[in-house]
């Protein structure tokens, strides 16, 4: 995916499940990781005083704490994004990492222009609920016709869109 990525730029622990983040473009936001922390690889930063040792990783693509433990810019992103009540953007970017999509890739199924697909991306743009039932129906489509269930006439309109 040949974009600019997002990076954290500062992070700070606020209790005992949350982090203060500051981002590269700007937005800060208070992100509950609680049911992160709930996952087997994240069990040891339910103890607060681990937790409190969050740092930011390298170049800023990660929050890493002192036993090693480590979240991905991108993950914390996608919490970033629920937690400033952004379901449609955080909808959209699951949908194309789901999917290996590029933005260009994105374009073509969607029908849309790349930097429509773009702006959709950034969250610059609200992501209309008739875009995320067309991802939501291309992902149905490209999963029927790759395991070959899907009929002659669906594998054709597959290969018209992809």
């Amino acid at each position: 995916m040949n974009e600019k990525l997002r990076q954290i730029e500062g992070v700070r622990a606020q209790g005992p499940s949350s982090l203060e983040l500051r981002w590269s473009g700007g937005e800060t936001a208070l992100v509950d990781l609680a049911s992160v922390l709930e996952q087997r690889a994240f069990r040891s930063l339910t103890d607060p005083n681990l937790f409190k040792t969050a740092t930011l990783g390298d170049w800023g693509h990660s929050v890493v704490w002192k036993d090693g433990t480590e979240i991905g810019a991108d993950r914390l992103w996608l919490e970033t994004l629920s937690a400033t009540e952004r379901p449609d953007v955080r909808e959209f970017l699951e949908w194309r990492m789901r999917n290996a999509l590029s933005l260009s890739k994105a374009a073509d199924a969607l029908h849309l222009s790349r930097r429509m697909v773009a702006y959709y991306s950034s969250g610059d743009r609200e992501v209309p609920a008739y875009i995320l039932l067309a991802c939501h129906g291309w992902e149905n489509l490209h999963k029927k016709t790759q395991k070959g269930h899907g009929s002659a006439h669906e594998r054709e309109l597959a290969e018209l869109v992809a």
